[in-house]
């Protein structure tokens, strides 16, 4: 029997999930496929209920990692099967190279000697990084990695050469690693539903139809465009923006749930614009509002009493294109005022929803519901987004459950 937990996902449930148990005393393993920890808080402009920004919590949950010995963590890493019953995992895990050291901590000799550019996955395509680059400004680890797909060719030579001695090796190779675990808790997280899934809202025909996150990132000073949401077809600052809400979510076709996050995101973003434009005019079109609590409730009132906040009772059923260069067209039918509205805007926003890892990256030996959400079991224990769609606050409280679930499974077959 082992008193080992495994940790599978390092966004925020999986660090909290993983800190709480070794902060209990257990030795614990922390499984990542990305190459960095904070999954997608990393990737926020700021977060609820304090609006800080992302190193806010993170920074405090590095700072704990650091200083436990009992956490043991992989990034880079896929958990490929697990097998055995609580208080008996086994688990195989692959770890992909990073082909660099941990030396390897400044990219700028490697990115100068670099021929080609690729989309940056981690600003959802809106700018291009090198060969050899540092993922996030905050990246934990902080050390560079060589994007596989050049590792083997000339351009990755190229970069070895020009990177000071010892800190690129391109002689790395995937590695197999297996675990000995008591229990596992799931904290896979989410991804943004795939706007090109939604035809009639013509996400790749139109420049100026942006996702929620794309905005998240623009807003982030760290972002592509340093902080400014802008409209990507002449990086101009928009004037008119539409929120599309529900996009994808509550939808037979696509996502069946309610994300969650999307209203409440949807308002945090308004407070962008309208700090970064006092003249912008906003359109909201919804099927309902979410905001739960007292807190959100609270803030949901503050911007319905803003005159530049206009809210439709419509999901928009299409966009076409506007009138004026790179401008489009919501179209839906407001349920409340009644009739059709077409509303031309400089810059739509589609409030895309939240769907589990599950949904397209299944782990053999991990049972999952119809939607991909993780099913709980007597010795696997899902958290934060793995389990069901919730905000960072409650992903943290669910995490902290979670690791005392695991606790009294390596307890009780102990």
């Amino acid at each position: 029997m082992s008193n080992s937990i495994l940790v599978v996902g390092g966004g925020f449930s999986g660090l909290t999930a993983a800190l709480e148990a070794a902060e209990a005393g257990y030795d614990v393993y922390l499984v990542e496929k990305e190459s960095y920890l904070g999954g997608r808080v990393a990737q926020l402009n700021k977060y609820f209920p304090k609006l800080c920004p992302p190193t806010c919590g993170l920074e405090i949950n590095f700072k704990r990692l650091k200083t436990n010995p009992r956490v043991t963590f992989y990034t880079l890493a896929d958990v490929t099967s697990v097998s055995g019953e609580p208080g008996n995992y086994t688990v195989e895990v692959t770890v992909n190279p990073r082909y660099t050291t941990p030396q390897c901590t400044n990219c700028k000799p490697g990115e100068e000697a670099a021929s080609t550019e690729v989309p940056n996955e981690f600003n959802f395509g809106m700018d291009t990084r090198k060969g050899i680059y540092m993922p996030h400004p905050m990246s934990y680890p902080n050390q560079c990695v060589v994007d596989p797909s050049i590792a083997a060719s000339d351009e990755g030579k190229a970069i070895a050469d020009a990177m000071p001695a010892g800190s690129v090796d391109l002689s790395q190779q995937p590695e197999t690693v297996t675990l000995n675990v008591g229990a596992i808790v799931m904290a896979t997280g989410w991804k943004p539903y795939d706007p090109n899934n939604m035809d009639n809202l013509h996400f790749s025909e139109f420049d100026n139809v942006v996702t929620n996150m794309m905005v998240e990132r623009m807003a982030s000073p760290s972002g592509p465009t340093g902080g400014k949401i802008v409209r990507p077809s002449d990086n101009e600052e928009p004037k008119v923006i539409g929120f599309c809400q529900c996009a994808g979510s509550r939808d037979e076709n696509h996502l069946a749930f309610c994300s969650y996050i999307c209203c409440m995101a949807t308002l945090k973003q308004i407070t962008y614009l309208r700090e970064q434009n006092p003249e912008s005019e906003i359109y909201v079109f919804y099927i309902d509002i979410r905001s739960p609590g007292r807190k959100y409730e609270n803030f949901y009132a503050k911007i319905k009493a803003d005159e530049k906040v206009h809210f439709i009772k419509g999901k928009v059923a299409d966009i076409k294109a506007g009138n004026e260069p790179g401008n489009v067209i919501l179209v839906a039918e407001d349920t409340i005022g009644g009739g059709r509205v077409e509303q031309e805007v400089d810059l739509a926003v589609l409030a895309t929803g939240m769907q589990p890892v599950g949904a397209e990256s299944k782990i053999s030996g991990i049972d999952y519901d119809q939607d991909g959400f993780v099913v709980e079991k007597d010795g696997i224990i899902p958290c934060g987004c793995a389990k069901r769609p919730i905000d960072v606050v409650s992903s943290a409280q669910s995490a902290t459950a979670a690791a005392l679930k695991a606790i009294q499974v390596v307890r009780r077959a102990g």
